[in-house]
């Protein structure tokens, strides 16, 4: 492994845990997490939970994010949460364009676009999900789709922004369906990222960039995926939810040369 880029492992509790289990889980990591942590560690637990996380997890390693933000920066938009807002609150990262945010929300290229930008307006460091569905896989087309989304998110991105960004690679055939891209598979796209980036951004750029993947991630398939040079983290859905799982797989990543 000849890569500088350190390793993220990011938690998305997604519609899960209460601010009591929440802070409960961070007593659990801060008894067992090494110090220093052996990669860069990340959880985004609902809005609720930012705050009291943040506390929770103050002077340890782990960023405290949101799972979402509003493109804009105030008004007239019920039940929507601000960038300023969850600043406010601690948060420091956040996650832009989640697959189930895409699919299930119905969130278009254009929508996550503008809120990638309202990300890097604000400060928030983003982690920006992309990925292709099983039918998309299917008909030969995962790399298309996936430039198309990343060709929308960073069309009004400058390079000071785009360094600031994380992305994660996450087929929607393996969000919580325990279907598990292989490493392989998983490699290919992350190359393939990594060079539209480069052409958009230039090479230096590229080589600094973190990619991780998501999709059906667990303790027991952490460590062959982060073997694979063009993998920098991971995305860990369900398998986070547990405090044990979840420093399993940031353990993992530490053995990572």
């Amino acid at each position: 492994m000849t890569t500088s880029r350190r390793v993220l492992i990011a938690a998305n509790w997604k519609m899960h845990k209460t601010i009591s289990e929440a802070t409960r889980f961070a007593s659990e990591v801060r008894s067992a997490l090494a110090v220093p942590a052996p990669c860069d560690l990340a959880v985004f637990p609902s809005f609720f939970a930012v705050r009291p996380l943040v506390e929770a997890l103050v002077g340890t390693a782990v960023a405290v994010g949101a799972q979402d933000l509003h493109w804009e920066d105030g008004g007239a938009f019920t039940g929507e949460v601000s960038a300023a807002m969850l600043r406010d609150a601690g948060a420091t990262v956040v996650l832009v364009g989640h697959s189930e945010r895409r699919h299930v929300m119905g969130e278009s290229n254009d929508v996550v676009a503008r809120k990638l930008a309202a990300a890097l307006r604000s400060g928030l460091a983003p982690i920006l999900c992309v990925g292709e569905t099983l039918a998309e896989r299917e008909a030969g087309r995962q790399r298309a789709v996936v430039e198309t989304q990343l060709e929308c998110a960073f069309g009004a991105a400058d390079a000071t922004g785009a360094a600031k960004t994380v992305i994660a690679y996450e087929p929607v055939w393996a969000i919580g369906t325990g279907r598990t891209a292989t490493a392989d598979d998983a490699e290919e796209m992350h190359r393939a990222i990594r060079a539209w980036f480069g052409g958009r951004f230039g090479a230096g750029a590229a080589a600094a960039l973190r990619i991780q993947y998501g999709g059906s991630v667990k303790p027991d398939n952490a460590a062959s995926l982060l073997a694979r040079e063009e993998i920098d983290g991971l995305l860990v859905g369900g398998a986070s939810l547990d405090a044990g799982s979840f420093l399993a797989i940031a353990r993992a990543a530490g053995a990572r040369g």
